[in-house]
């Protein structure tokens, strides 16, 4: 989060990388402007040339889009991610055959529970206790929309739709954290996506917690 703010900061560098972000500015609003406001998580996945102009970043290696985006997300109320092509396909891979996960989000007495389900590009994220409480009508308070446009580039890019009302910045960037370290890491953290999607009477939350502290994954405050 520190380098989040470091970014707010920063300058682009090049006049027309600065032009491209007041474009990429320009079009979101339009598309904001043109959709009626709704309470909490709308679920429609927004095309990625409603937000970038593609013939913009033609010549522009993944390491220049990827500042670029982040550079454009780092002033927006939301979280953002620029993801290496490879590692989204391993994530891909894994959540086409492991599509449901339960994360844990810190809280100041504990940790609050989070499932996780993918729909294709998507991943929404419904807090656990209302799972428990309305069923298949609990609503999605966190959705991660990715764009694999661009992954000849090397990258796909990530952002993100949140329940004001339920999670902070700093919550959702916790639990768009783990998705990578749960879903696109090697170090064998996916074994219990696997066994709470296959054998879930071997799954215990709590190693996920272990899993979760154990890593450098950046924790909600």
């Amino acid at each position: 989060m520190e380098k989040r703010s470091d970014l707010k900061q920063e300058r682009v560098g090049l006049s027309k990388q600065e032009e491209f972000i007041r474009l990429m500015d320009t079009k979101q609003e339009k598309a904001e402007s043109s959709s009626s406001p709704s309470a909490g998580v709308s679920g429609k996945h927004k095309t990625l040339d409603s937000i970038l102009n593609f013939d913009l970043v033609q010549d522009k290696t993944g390491a220049e889009i990827s500042q670029i985006w982040t550079q454009f997300f780092s002033s927006k109320d939301t979280i953002s991610a620029s993801i290496p092509t490879e590692t989204f396909e391993l994530m891909q891979t894994r959540a086409k055959s492991s599509p449901t996960f339960l994360f844990a989000l810190p809280r100041s007495d504990g940790y609050e529970f989070f499932v996780g389900q993918w729909s294709d590009l998507q991943l929404h994220f419904t807090s656990l206790i209302n799972l428990k409480t309305v069923g298949d009508h609990a609503p999605c308070q966190l959705m991660l929309s990715h764009y694999p446009e661009l992954k000849h580039k090397g990258v796909v890019l990530m952002t993100a739709e949140r329940d004001h009302s339920a999670l902070g910045v700093h919550e959702a960037q916790c639990l768009a954290n783990q998705v990578q370290l749960f879903y696109g890491s090697r170090d064998g953290a996916y074994r219990l996506v696997e066994a709470f999607n296959y054998h879930p009477e071997e799954f215990k939350h709590m190693d996920v917690i272990a899993e979760l502290e154990q890593s450098r994954v950046v924790v909600a405050t």
